[in-house]
Formats: structure tokens, C-alpha cells, sequence
């Protein structure tokens, strides 16, 4: 019983996404992941360019030097290296969108680098390597990509124990040295150089990773700070959560003063996180893009509510959707009532979503309405009163509008 609890701990620690039904926050976190592994795989694409130039160029000049049978014993394993590394980022290429659940991809991906990176450091002459600098590329690549601190120092002990083994074992002959041209062959048995070069290595791949995690802290925290200035939500266009809070709250403050009813309303995609598990989550971002629309046009129908400019219309979490309809006066007279104006909208919004059409595929809506004060006078209890609707509309199927008037109360008086 422990071990299966056990496994299961590890098998949701090793994806990002391991809950049969995942929410929105894990939707969003996995395409975190995906970007950040196709970004890792970008990156390489760019190292390989230019370690195949390098490799070119270089071959030539070395051949000049040496003997074509050292020449050619010497590169044969370098070579087969980064053909190996063009063969696995192909394959990554190819199945990164597949594979992006598992958590510690990019974590794999870099440290695999590392070690293709400490084979190319002993053949190309262990201590007096070239490529060992190619560790900075690849602690500052992590500290732009991974997610934590710790990620990143873990690149940084893993490089220096590397590089500490390939030039620890040649000191110690466990390994034969590999001869360079245009270097003093003999450095490698010095005890004060191999230790110096080693001590230095390790300081600049410590000085990459705590300059790399100062950078992207300070970029994150920006990153932050213009979410929050931010009130449009980037996917749909619509108004973002934070300002659905604001203007509801001022609303309801405003129809309190003034005497006025408020209706809000609350939409959300019947089945959306099996649609983005099945087909994607590109696909289902732009189903969110069409619903946006859909959303917009409704409230600012003028045939539907002459008050369209007042309404607000927000995305207040990953799928789902609201509008804000207040109260308002004409010289001629009051208006129909908010939660008849609101009804016609929220119907009007299920039909043209259910016409809708995105890649061929249809989806359906359900939509909670709520009514202060009659349902709810503060903002927390009329927002709970639009999600019992929503709840109940989407429990009896889906595709329709509850309202939250329409429901039976939880707790009635029993008659004596």
C-alpha cells in the first residue's frame, strides 16, 4: 500500500497535469511547460548551427596540423555527437507538443546537453577545452527557462562535477589525455594548473546562474506588475477578472444608493477541458477567441438592451465568461427590469454560441443569472448566486439558461 502511494505521489510530481478533470490553473500550467520546452529545443537549433560552422571551419585548420589518422580518430567522436544531438532535438521537434505534460522535460533536455558537452570537453583536449564554456550557455539558458531557483544551481552542480570529472580523471590517468595542436601537451598532470582552471570554470558557472536568476527575477516581477496595470484579457479581448471585480463592486454600490436593480450573468463551456485535452490547446484558445467575440457583440446589441454601451463584458476565469448589466434611467421613464434585460441577453448568447462554428467544431454554453439585490446585496453573495445557477444549468445538461430565482432554496422552513 505505501509503494502504490508512493508511485502515485511521483507519478503526479512527474507531469504537470495529472487530475482526470484538469482546471484551468493545470491547463495553464501545462502550456507553460510546452512553451517552455519548445523554447529549449529553439535554443539548441541555434547552438548546433553554430557549433556545426565551428566544427567546419575549425576541422580544416586542425587537419592542417596533425596526422590524418589522428585527425580523423580524434573528430570521430565529436562528430557522432553532434549527429546525435541533431538526432534527439528532431525527435523533441517532433513530439514536444505530445510529451510537454511530463514536468521535467526541459530539466532532462539541459542536462542531456551537459553530457554531450563534457564528451566534446575530453576530446577536444580536456583541460585546455574550448567547449567547457558551453556550460554558461547552458546554466543561462536555464535560468531564462526553468521555472525555479533551484533548477538552475542543480545545472550548476551538475556542469562543475562534469567538468570536474573529465579533468580529475585525466590528472589522476583514469582516462587517457587527448593531444591538441597549438597547446603545451603536459599541463593536464599539473596538479596547481588543473585545480586553478577547475576553481575558475567553477566560479564563472556560478557567477552565470546568479546572474541569470537575478535577471529573470527582476523580468518576472515586471512580467507581474503589467498583468496587474492590465485589464484586458489577452486571449478573448475581453475585460480580465481584476476589473470585473472593480466594476461589480462599484455597481453594486452605485444600484444601492440609487435604489436600482443589477444583473449579472456567468457563462461557462459545457465540457471545455476535455475539448482542450482531445484536441488541443491551441484549438481551445481559439474557441475562446470565438466565444470573446460572441460575448462582445451580445453586449453591445443594441436590439437586445438599449443600454448596451453600460454593459461590461469579462473573462473571470479559464473558460468561463460574464456581463455586467446595471441599471439606468430615461427622461421618458425606467427601463424593463435588469433581469428581464439580462435573460434575453444570456439566451441570446447560448444560441449564437451553439450556431458557432470553430475548426468544425460546436460547443455548448451553460448561463447562471443573478439579480441584486433580490439574489445576492453584496458582491461575493450575487456572484455565488450566478455560480448555483450556473451549476444547476450545467448539471441538467448544459446548453441552457438557469436563473438563480428559479431555484429552491437549500434550506426552507419545515410547516409545523
Amino acid at each position: 500500500m505505501k509503494q502504490s502511494k508512493l508511485a502515485k505521489a511521483f507519478a503526479r510530481t512527474a507531469v504537470v497535469s495529472w487530475r482526470e478533470h484538469p482546471t484551468q490553473y493545470d491547463i495553464e500550467a501545462l502550456r507553460g511547460n510546452i512553451e517552455r520546452v519548445g523554447l529549449v529545443i529553439r535554443v539548441r537549433w541555434a547552438i548546433v548551427a553554430a557549433l556545426a560552422v565551428f566544427s567546419v571551419v575549425a576541422a580544416f585548420v586542425y587537419a592542417q596540423e596533425v596526422p590524418f589518422r589522428q585527425f580523423v580518430q580524434n573528430m570521430t567522436i565529436p562528430a557522432f555527437a553532434l549527429c546525435f544531438v541533431l538526432s534527439y532535438n528532431t525527435f523533441y521537434q517532433m513530439t514536444y507538443r505530445k510529451v510537454g505534460n511530463v514536468a521535467f522535460l526541459n530539466q532532462a533536455q539541459l542536462i542531456f546537453d551537459i553530457i554531450v558537452t563534457s564528451m566534446l570537453v575530453y576530446y577536444s583536449g580536456g583541460v585546455y577545452s574550448w567547449f567547457s564554456s558551453m556550460y554558461l550557455l547552458f546554466i543561462l539558458e536555464g535560468a531564462f527557462i526553468l521555472p525555479k531557483r533551484w533548477h538552475v544551481w542543480m545545472l550548476v552542480v551538475f556542469s562543475a562535477l562534469l567538468y570536474g570529472f573529465v579533468v580529475g580523471s585525466e590528472y589522476l590517468g583514469w582516462i587517457p589525455h587527448i593531444d591538441m595542436p597549438f597547446v603545451t601537451n603536459h599541463l593536464q598532470s599539473n596538479a596547481t594548473y588543473v585545480m586553478v582552471r577547475y576553481l575558475w570554470k567553477v566560479t564563472m558557472y556560478g557567477g552565470a546562474g546568479t546572474i541569470g536568476i537575478l535577471m529573470m527575477q527582476r523580468i518576472h516581477l515586471r512580467e507581474k506588475e503589467l498583468r496587474e496595470s492590465s485589464f484586458v484579457d489577452e486571449t478573448t479581448g475581453l475585460f480580465n477578472r481584476p476589473y470585473f471585480h472593480r466594476v461589480l463592486s462599484n455597481e453594486i454600490e452605485r444600484a444601492r444608493r440609487g435604489g436600482r436593480d443589477l444583473a449579472i450573468m456567468i457563462a461557462d463551456v459545457h465540457k471545455f477541458a476535455e475539448l482542450n485535452r482531445v484536441f488541443g490547446l491551441d484549438v481551445g484558445d481559439e474557441i475562446l477567441a470565438a466565444l470573446g467575440g460572441v460575448l462582445r457583440e451580445v453586449s453591445h446589441d443594441e436590439s437586445l438592451d438599449e443600454a448596451h454601451e453600460l454593459h461590461v463584458a469579462c473573462r473571470v476565469g479559464g473558460e468561463e465568461m460574464a456581463i455586467i448589466v446595471p441599471q439606468y434611467s430615461r427622461y421618458e421613464g425606467e427601463v424593463a427590469p435588469a433581469r428581464e434585460r439580462v435573460t434575453v441577453m444570456a439566451e441570446a448568447f447560448r444560441s449564437r454560441v451553439e450556431a458557432m462554428r470553430v475548426r468544425g467544431l460546436s460547443v455548448t454554453v451553460s448561463v447562471g443569472v443573478a439579480v441584486f439585490p433580490d439574489d445576492g446585496d453584496t458582491f461575493d453573495t450575487l456572484v455565488d448566486a450566478a455560480d448555483h445557477a450556473l451549476f444547476e444549468a450545467s448539471a441538467a445538461g448544459g446548453n441552457r439558461v438557469v436563473s438563480a430565482s428559479e431555484l429552491v432554496p437549500d434550506h426552507e422552513d419545515d410547516e409545523l
